[in-house]
């Protein structure tokens, strides 16, 4: 009824077929781990900052309260040294302009190339494209944060006044040239 040919050529077709959609099936199970890696990197930066923040909260209060330091010795301050914590992926002070993927570094200020100016900027290169706080990366790239002292703005400019008081420590995103990120200029 049915001849060796056509059985040797059903059965081709079917691991044809079987091939086809076990590849099909490894292409969406890799997208699908790409976007999951994605999503573990940027939950894992995010809670990072989120605890340097919360540190960062602390000591403002701590130098408020003790009214014997002012919060503006603290800008520019490496803010993993305010967290008692041994950081896996924290390379300490940056020492080239090219830094491990998926670490975070201090990059110190530099006054003429040779003297420290007392404070830097937190380095983070992204392992994969990666949004925090709205800000987009791709692979390879860096994001800067610096600490600066939060203040009550009263008029709502904007600006820091001379009458405005500081209230706490904050960090804040920064491009390598020490400017603030507006948030309107990162989404871009």
């Amino acid at each position: 009824m049915f001849s060796a040919e056509g059985l040797t050529s059903a059965r081709l077709f079917r691991s044809v077929v079987s091939l086809i959609i076990l590849a099909l099936l490894m292409w969406f199970l890799l997208g699908v781990l790409e976007k999951e890696i994605r999503k573990a990197e940027q939950q894992s930066a995010q809670l990072v900052l989120n605890q340097l923040r919360a540190a960062l909260v602390i000591k403002g209060a701590e130098v408020m309260l003790t009214q014997s330091e002012r919060l503006e010795q603290y800008e520019g301050l490496n803010p993993f040294e305010l967290v008692e914590h041994q950081w896996r992926n924290y390379a300490g002070r940056c020492h080239n302009s090219r830094n491990e993927l998926g670490t975070w570094c201090f990059r110190q200020k530099k006054q003429k190339e040779t003297v420290n100016a007392g404070g830097g900027w937190l380095i983070y290169t992204a392992n994969q494209p990666i949004t925090l706080q709205g800000r987009g990366v791709a692979a390879g790239q860096a994001l800067a944060w610096t600490v600066t002292t939060d203040y009550a703005d009263r008029n709502k400019n904007g600006r820091r006044e001379q009458d405005e008081r500081s209230t706490g420590l904050r960090l804040v995103p920064v491009s390598f040239d020490d400017n603030p990120v507006l948030m309107q200029d990162a989404r871009h």
